[in-house]
């Protein structure tokens, strides 16, 4: 087959097309939007009618996926690691009611938080499922992964997480395609899908079911090519490796290890491996994320040995790993490459020119200024977040997806006033629709600005569920039409603009602004299309 430069998302992508996907599911998210606009723009999964049409949220792209799997069908679920957060309730359940067709559950944690709030490592989520985990060490195990984990997915009986990272997801390297296999056909579980109907009655049931299959789980780890034990005579230091941090150790030793070395990539912990460890002295485990395996570690072994990872200062507890990080702590003289000019100077990232947010942001913090230090704007995930930096400075907040119209709430049930929530056309369907029930059946009075650009702009300019519709949900959900305004955010209304959102806070109830404007960066390349 031939051999491609690819992304470890188009790796990733192109796996699962060629195990014959049947559908993807997902809501863009950095590092994760690749694999699904890679499978949106493959000439094969149009021809073979392969479902890849964003969700509104995590939680209904893992739901759909599972019913997708009950169906019989082999199923990507695709979230950056936050995601997972929001899909949770069916991820766990999931882990309850077992699958039918192959299902996949990827999530692209951010170690050093490049474009996220937070670097939270998703090994923990697995574990806590129970569930098993791959994790690749470079983009052609990436693509084996994808294309056997369907099969292992369907032979287990649960679905598989497949944990990835930013420097996995954005690299790129040399993959060998494998032979194209057909779809599934259409079935249904044979047991009817009692499993399925998660009642105390049954879950109790899926539960000793999933505390017995633990078993099978860690056999299929130990027996896995991709844990892989490499010995050497010298056992002062044994070091276990996980996923692309084997990447960063081999680099330092481009002749061959020095230590015995044990690579995992597929989880639970193969323990019969791990045991071959406790002939050194000392063990270094270096992983990307949490310390994860230092912990079991230690759990596991019990007999003295000395441990030295992220937990005892032997590594930094935050942020990536590198070579060189790695090459330090092994004792290897390490010198970069490559320096960074005086000249350069770091530049924090700013909303484009043209961009509607920033009329908003101006007219807002006039008139916010008009009402003293008791005013707070409470904004959320996306683009205008940015307006927490110079030079608007208009923000008080950004937790997580949907909080602001919540935090808003909350303020304002505090007695704080005026509450004002900022958020996106995109962020406002993902997770902003029930906070403003809320609103509305308490009547709460909160201003929300549903700044509308039409898109998902902050993850390069995806569909967005709302366009369209927005008012059409907001009077739906209960507010009131004449508090629903609608405005073009540009400099000839601006006076309007500040009008309007005076209006709107002096009225003691529930009211929704939405400025739209496209965005600046589709509208360029519809222009240019």
């Amino acid at each position: 087959m031939e051999r491609n430069l690819f992304l470890g998302d188009e790796a990733i992508a192109q796996a699962a097309l060629d195990a014959g996907l049947s559908g993807v599911y997902a809501y863009p998210g950095t590092p994760s939007t690749e694999i699904t606009e890679y499978i949106q723009n493959s000439p094969v999964a149009k021809e073979r009618g392969i479902h890849s049409r964003w969700s509104t949220n995590e939680k209904t792209a893992m739901e759909a996926a599972l019913g997708m799997s009950y169906a019989g069908k082999r199923t990507l679920c695709c979230m950056k690691h936050v995601g997972l957060n929001v899909a949770a309730d069916c991820f766990m359940n999931a882990a309850m009611s077992g699958i039918h067709g192959g299902l996949i559950i990827l999530t692209a944690d951010d170690p050093s938080m490049h474009s996220s709030q937070n670097e939270q490592d998703n090994r923990v989520f697995g574990n806590f499922a129970m569930l098993p985990i791959l994790e690749p060490s470079n983009q052609q195990e990436a693509y084996d992964m994808v294309y056997d984990g369907f099969g292992l997915s369907e032979k287990l009986g649960y679905p598989i997480l497949l944990r990835i990272t930013t420097r996995m997801a954005h690299s790129r390297a040399g993959v060998q395609r494998r032979q194209e296999k057909p779809q599934n056909t259409l079935s249904f579980p044979t047991d009817g899908g009692q499993r399925y109907i998660l009642l105390p009655v049954i879950a109790r049931k899926r539960y000793k079911a999933l505390l017995t299959a633990q078993d099978t789980f860690t056999k299929a780890s130990e027996a896995s090519t991709y844990n892989k034990y490499f010995d050497s005579p010298n056992k002062k230091l044994g070091i276990l490796t996980t996923g692309i941090a084997f990447n960063y150790l081999s680099e330092n030793y481009p002749d061959g290890f020095e230590n015995p070395v044990l690579k995992i990539s597929q989880y639970p912990l193969p323990r019969k491996l791990i045991e071959k460890l406790t002939e050194c002295d000392e063990i270094l485990v270096l992983e990307e994320g949490y310390p994860v395996v230092e912990e079991q570690l230690k759990g596991f072994l019990g007999r003295g040995l000395k441990i030295h990872g992220r937990l005892d200062g032997t590594l930094q507890r935050d942020g990536e790993l590198t070579p060189d990080s790695v090459g330090k702590v092994l004792g290897k003289e390490t010198t970069s490459s490559y320096s960074i000019p005086e000249v350069v100077a770091g530049r924090p990232p700013a909303l484009c020119q043209g961009c509607g947010h920033r009329d908003v942001y101006d007219a807002l913090n006039e008139v916010v200024k008009e009402y003293g230090e008791a005013a707070r704007v409470f904004s959320d995930i996306g683009c205008y977040t940015l307006g927490a930096l110079p030079p608007f400075r208009a923000i008080d907040s950004c937790i997580d997806m949907g909080a602001s119209i919540t935090m808003a709430k909350g303020a304002a049930d505090a007695g704080a006033f005026p509450a004002i929530s900022v958020i996106g056309d995109s962020t406002f369907t993902h997770s902003g629709m029930t906070g403003l029930l809320d609103c509305v059946n308490e009547a709460t009075p909160v201003t929300i600005i549903i700044s509308d650009n039409e898109t998902t702009a902050m993850t390069g300019g995806q569909d967005s569920a709302g366009t369209g519709r927005l008012e059409a949900i907001c009077q739906g959900i209960g507010v009131a039409p004449k508090h629903i305004r609608v405005i073009v955010p540009l400099k000839k209304n601006y006076e309007e603009m500040k009008n309007l959102i005076r209006e709107e806070i002096e009225y003691r109830g529930v009211s929704v602004i939405i400025p739209r404007r496209e965005c600046i960066q589709t509208l360029k390349r519809k222009k240019h299309a």
